[in-house]
């Protein structure tokens, strides 16, 4: 994997923002910990004092880890996971356990992320450089089930750099530059965005970077092949207040990614040259003031573009230059996710006496165009093309009494369409959620929750055919994908018992504490799952006379049918833990999971992340121009017995993982106001790693799996510096 999972274990803590002078640190400082999320409910509230598992990760905490790669900035955090392969620059979140085909729904600025591409790597994936990004809220469960359809796992929410971003309050104009340098590569980076205030009612902003990853090593030393690339990012924003309350705002991304994946040696897989262009263009029109109780609103519309191009540029069988499954050497393919939608919600407010109510109410639609081509290989066919028509709607009522009970229910209407020449499908479901919260004592909140999440199939599990090729010449690992239109969406019940501990100055002024502690259990119903099964079968390349018996004397011999298929229940539970301590000269953190998941089957699931507990130390100077942090993350093992063998080989699905720990420290320093250097070292111990989800097992005594071990010890450099004017 790229220096993602050791960068990341650096600070999620550090809360004085370095750019700031001292005294805008302190009040920095001050809020910090309670940053705003509004993924749970739709409605503005502390994180802390949200009756659900969110998390928020702010600029200021971002600008100081250094991210190459989005899971820098999640990393540690509890039942957060990602599978990434080192030789690909895109993410796929894993939330409590589950990923793949929308099950995290991932939104940049209000705009669906539905690209996916069958491969070796998870179903599905989004591009974001976190050069651009501002903020981000994740949700875990499908509590937020009012945020859309389908994230039974929870919702990852990103938004990127805008103009308060750059500038500070009262400020006409600002610019801010930022490069970074580092070894293990090298690697490098370099950005710059401006910010205009024409006046009150008018604001522009617009930026660029520029980002270059070479090659890097493993602990033991070893390079990791096509594990660079290069990315190219672009945004603008516009924003206009016609009237009072009102706000107008449009915004594009534009992001160009030039990268080779595939590992030929001692993998075996063809390596293609890639372009990935990602676009998104949105427009919001928001509503809101504090004396008007009957209207809050906020509509917003959304396209998203990615466009993944490729040339094959080697073969994975050595002697060859290509099949009619994967290509041939020189031919191109194209994959392509085209996403629109609309999101439209309102709350309305008004008192009964003492109890004070909230009715947030909206609907919401979006369609994938799934469009690819490959006229040497299959690559059409089992990422195959099509539409998915999705949209619903949700009505929630808020109660709350005093200080000390509240009380959210709410439903959710969805309804999904999938078209292909030939097969048209669809369904529609209600979802409940209901949440009681009780605070018998300040700062002291429990709650109960009972929510339920819907997920219609995506395009490839209902669509995906052809066959999938050997990993070498001989091998009889051969198995031929059948399409599955019947296939029913899952439901997710989540049951969660939460903890929110809320306190200031305890041992001295000024101090915060801040901790969430989450018990869980998701019961999946119609659990989607890939499926080998049935005897050795016929199988052709292209016309009847290619078409091989089982058992024939060939290079070519398949062993079984594979199938998206529901396979009953299946069941996560677990207990989560986020705490936060800030004395202003000092903090410390801890946060971890334990979490276990199995199907109806009583096969662990896959996707259910290994357990972790990450803490962190720091300390800041008196004047707050200095600080020191150490993280110390310790991920535990995953044996052979808590990896499924779905097609009983004897084989694990995913490679097991040996238990590891990745030590950061951090070093940052603000000379004056505006000017920001920071030095890290990543994997200070260089420990030599495989991250769960980043490798395949190996058929037993055969050709190893795709392994992606994480980057050994890596140093970086920065230096920030922002200009404004009043």
């Amino acid at each position: 994997m790229a220096s993602h999972t050791r960068r990341t274990a650096l600070l999620l803590l550090t809360v004085s923002s370095l750019s700031l002078s001292a005294a805008a640190a302190e009040a920095q400082n001050a809020t910090a910990l309670d940053q705003i999320s509004v993924t749970a409910t739709k409605t503005e509230e502390k994180a802390i004092d949200s009756l659900a598992s969110v998390s928020t990760v702010g600029g200021e905490q971002i600008q100081q880890l250094q991210p190459t790669r989005l899971s820098d900035i999640l990393f540690g955090q509890p039942s957060v996971w990602f599978q990434q392969r080192g030789d690909r620059p895109e993410s796929a979140i894993n939330i409590r356990g589950l990923q793949d085909f929308g099950r995290v729904a991932v939104i940049i600025d209000g705009a669906r992320q539905n690209f996916q591409v069958s491969g070796h790597n998870a179903n599905g994936t989004f591009f974001l450089d976190p050069e651009l990004l501002a903020s981000l809220d994740i949700t875990r469960g499908p509590v937020a089930n009012v945020y859309g359809s389908g994230a039974i796992g929870g919702v990852a929410s990103f938004r990127t750099k805008d103009v308060d971003d750059i500038l500070k309050p009262g400020e006409r104009w600002g610019v801010q530059g930022h490069v970074m340098g580092g070894t293990n590569g090298p690697q490098g980076l370099g950005s710059v965005f401006a910010a205009g205030r024409i006046n009150e009612n008018v604001e522009v902003m617009a930026g660029g970077s520029y980002r270059s990853q070479n090659d890097y090593r493993d602990g033991h030393g070893n390079r990791v092949p096509n594990s660079g690339y290069d990315v190219g990012a672009g945004i603008a924003k516009f924003t206009l207040r016609p009237a009072d309350g009102h706000e107008l705002k449009f915004g594009a991304i534009n992001q160009n990614y030039f990268f080779s994946t595939g590992q030929l040696v001692p993998n075996q897989e063809s390596v293609y040259s890639t372009h990935v262009r990602n676009t998104q263009v949105n427009g919001r029109w928001k509503y809101q003031r504090p004396d008007d109780r009957l209207f809050d609103f906020e509509i917003s519309t959304y396209w998203t573009g990615t466009q993944q191009k490729q040339v094959k540029t080697a073969n994975g069988t050595p002697g060859s230059n290509g099949n009619p499954i994967t290509g041939f050497v020189g031919d191109p393919r194209s994959f392509g996710v085209d996403t629109t939608g609309i999101d439209a919600h309102n709350t309305s407010r008004l008192d009964t006496g003492p109890v004070r109510h909230s009715f947030t109410y909206g609907a919401d639609f979006f369609r994938d165009i799934v469009h690819n081509i490959d006229n040497t290989g299959n690559g059409a066919i089992t990422t195959p093309n099509g539409t998915r028509t999705v949209s619903g709607g949700f009505f929630q009522w808020k109660a709350e009494y005093s200080s000390w009970l509240q009380l959210i229910n709410a439903v959710r209407y969805d309804d999904y369409q999938l078209e292909t020449p030939g097969i048209s499908t669809g369904g529609n479901h209600l979802s409940p959620k209901t949440t009681l919260g009780i605070t018998p004592i300040r700062g002291l909140t429990v709650y109960g929750t009972f929510a339920e999440g819907y997920r219609a199939p995506s395009v490839t599990e209902t669509l995906v055919a052809g066959a999938h090729p050997p990993f070498a010449v001989g091998l009889p690992n051969l198995f031929t994908f059948l399409p599955n239109p019947n296939l029913t969406p899952e439901t997710g019940q989540t049951k969660e018992v939460g903890l929110n501990l809320n306190y200031d100055d305890i041992f001295r002024t000024g101090d915060k504490f801040r901790a969430k502690l989450n018990f869980f259990r998701n019961d999946l119903s119609n659990y989607i799952d890939l499926v080998n099964f049935g005897p050795p079968v016929t199988f052709c390349f292209g016309p009847p006379a290619s078409c091989l018996p089982p058992g024939a004397p060939s290079v070519i011999n398949p062993t079984s049918l594979a199938q998206y298929q529901n396979t009953g229940d299946a069941h996560i539970s677990g207990v989560e833990l986020n705490a936060d301590y800030d004395a202003g000269s000092w903090f410390a953190a801890i946060a971890g999971q334990v979490m276990r998941g199995r199907d109806q089957a009583g096969l662990p699931l896959a996707t259910v992340q290994p357990d972790q507990v990450a803490t962190t130390l720091g300390i800041r100077s008196d004047d707050r121009k200095l600080t020191l942090a150490v993280r110390w993350a310790a991920i535990a093992a995953k044996s052979a017995s808590e990896v499924p063998d779905r097609n009983g080989d004897g084989v694990p699905d995913f490679l097991p993982t040996g238990a590891y720990n990745l030590v950061n420290l951090y070093l940052g320093y603000s000379p004056v106001p505006d000017v920001t250097t920071s030095f890290s070292i990543d994997n200070l111990l260089n420990q030599y790693y495989v991250p769960y989800l980043a490798g395949a097992a190996s058929a037993a005594g055969q050709t190893p799996g795709v392994v992606f071990p994480g980057a050994g010890i890596t140093f970086k450099a920065g230096l920030q510096i922002r200009f404004a004017a009043k």
